[in-house]
């Protein structure tokens, strides 16, 4: 893993118990890392032992009787993460785009093709932001990363008939949370997508309601709902990588009730789009 402060990699970085980044021995302590917690560093002093052994090496002891960013809750980022999650934006707009173009190009406006561009990036940035504030409200160290085979898959996608959304994923480090807020942070991105889909949804129903006319514009809030439904009930598989791999094994009644509900919202999604409009 690389340190967040020199960005040189380390074998066993050091975890930084106030902020909860992760820092080679150079940077490991609060004042070598323009530590965001440093007054709550030096509020607990009498709390920790501190040696000097020479100019740049300490042994010290880590405070745990307090849990780190119990009241923080603000989203920290690093450039590199921007980085990172700049070119996962740029290529799920392009596959996006490409689908909508495949696809609808012949019933779809450009307009509603642009519209639906950006709801499916929205919506995957919702899923993997909502991980990252609830392992980062966890202490946790939580970025997104690309991955490589995920993001030539995406980019080849934008050109393909068949379409893959899969640049990178929320990487999360740190001392593991408990049960109940690993359950909250593998499922906060499938809650995110059920919430856009019922959203959607509302918003497509409420079109005519409004006095607009039946248009592409309904039909393309009806399918970007059906893809947040998607989304949702393909990362509660209970296998492998997926979210819902973790929750399965932690809570099989929460993974119960979220995969009727999800499953609910894909058939009436799925009907809607396909079928009834």
């Amino acid at each position: 893993m690389q340190c967040q402060k020199c960005n040189i990699e380390s074998v066993m970085p050091f975890r930084c118990p106030f902020c909860g980044g992760q820092f080679c021995s150079q940077h490991r302590l609060p004042e070598n890392h323009n530590c965001i917690g440093i007054s709550n560093a030096r509020a607990q002093t009498q709390h920790r032992v501190m040696t000097q052994q020479n100019d740049s090496s300490y042994n010290y002891s880590y405070v745990y009787d307090q849990p780190p960013h119990k009241r923080q809750y603000h989203i920290r980022w690093s450039p590199k993460e921007v980085k990172h999650l700049s070119v996962a934006i740029a290529l799920v707009i392009g596959v996006g785009l490409s689908l909508g173009v495949y696809n609808f190009l012949s019933v779809w406006s450009w307009g509603a093709i642009g519209t639906f561009a950006c709801i499916i990036t929205g919506s995957f940035l919702a899923h993997e932001i909502a991980h990252k504030i609830m392992a980062q409200k966890a202490g946790m160290w939580a970025e997104f990363r690309l991955t490589t085979w995920g993001a030539v898959l995406t980019l080849i996608a934008v050109f393909l008939p068949v379409k893959i959304i899969a640049p990178g994923a929320m990487m999360i480090g740190g001392t593991p949370p408990s049960a109940k807020n690993m359950i909250k942070i593998a499922s906060a991105g499938i809650i995110v997508n059920m919430i856009l889909a019922t959203i959607l949804l509302c918003l497509a129903f409420g079109l005519p309601i409004a006095g607009l006319p039946v248009n592409d514009y309904t039909w393309m809030l009806f399918f970007s709902a059906y893809l947040n439904s998607f989304m949702a009930i393909f990362n509660l598989l209970p296998v492998g990588i997926f979210d819902g791999y973790k929750i399965f094994m932690l809570n099989k009644k929460a993974w119960g009730i979220t995969i009727i509900l999800s499953g609910i919202l894909l058939v009436v999604t799925g009907w809607i789009t396909f079928i009834g409009f």
